[in-house]
């Protein structure tokens, strides 16, 4: 009974609202194209929540056992590292994730398509198997794909064009290319969250690991910074102008100043001072992407 809170906080659930972000606004616009199931929407939910403390608790376990996570480290300090759950609680943690995300997530395909044996079931089995490897193998296995700096590509695939898209495809079993657009731009911010987390921890990381910052310097880290808002930005708003105009497709427009504050505080802080920078940028993209979406729900209305 000690150890559940421990259990609980190495599942981060501050994340969760960057890792719904992206699932939230796909299934808003399709709410807003076609009339969806319930069970469909909060399976589709659950299962994200589910793959994000996944990939929390295999990162805190494979950033320990890289060394990553040293008494020195910016950032918060975890479980593993207070020496308040062992290697092989973790390990469990792990495999139960996998299970319950293995679980929900084919019992959110078969209730949305109605069967499990068909092309289009098959294939988002294989993309949700895709997703477990992704969450547990960025900082483990032989090979992880975060101490290689990969981690912005995987983050903008599967936060963002896998998140959102896939979202929108399972609810509604329609894809439009248009929606590459959305999803880009919560893929853009989610890469920012990742990278303002890299710039702080730039003096640890690079005992262990590659990153983009690690590889282009602090001052061109937060260029690229800009330019991911930016593109975040640029994509939401071609899209909008791409569909039926009207005033509140543009509700998202009221975030634009906590972007800029977080732009802002990015360039004007380094190392752990960035901290507030984080949380901010989370729950600006969360709040994007619920008026994102809230946006043309209401203009049906």
């Amino acid at each position: 009974m000690k150890k559940i809170k421990y259990y609980i906080a190495s599942m981060r659930l501050r994340t969760l609202p960057l890792s719904l972000s992206g699932v939230i606004l796909g299934l808003m616009l399709a709410a807003a194209d076609f009339h969806l199931r319930w069970d469909t929407v909060l399976l589709t939910l659950l299962t994200t929540a589910l793959l994000q403390i996944l990939a929390n608790v295999s990162n805190e376990y494979g950033d320990y056992r890289s060394g990553t996570d040293s008494s020195d480290r910016k950032g918060p300090a975890y479980s593993l590292t207070g020496g308040f759950l062992t290697e092989k609680d973790f390990k469990r943690m792990i495999m139960v994730y996998v299970i319950l995300c293995a679980v929900s997530g084919i019992a959110l395909i078969k209730i949305s398509f109605g069967t499990l044996i068909d092309i289009e079931p098959c294939l988002m089995i294989l993309l949700g198997a895709a997703a477990i490897k992704a969450a547990t193998h960025y900082t483990l296995g032989k090979n992880p794909y975060g101490y290689r700096g990969l981690g912005d590509l995987y983050v903008f695939l599967f936060f963002g064009l896998v998140s959102v898209t896939g979202a929108y495809y399972v609810a509604s079993h329609d894809i439009r290319p248009l929606m590459l657009l959305p999803a880009s731009a919560i893929g853009f911010f989610s890469v920012a969250v990742l990278n303002v987390n890299n710039i702080r921890d730039m003096e640890t990381d690079a005992r262990t690991r590659i990153t983009i910052p690690l590889r282009i310097g602090e001052r061109n880290a937060k260029i690229y910074q800009t330019a991911l808002i930016a593109a975040g930005w640029i994509c939401m708003v071609i899209y909008t102008f791409l569909r039926v105009l009207d005033p509140w497709h543009f509700l998202f427009l009221i975030t634009l100043p906590l972007f800029i504050i977080h732009i802002v505080k990015v360039w004007r802080r380094s190392g752990k001072a960035l901290d507030p920078a984080l949380p901010l940028l989370v729950m600006s993209t969360f709040a994007f992407s619920i008026l994102g979406g809230l946006g043309f729900l209401v203009f049906l209305f």
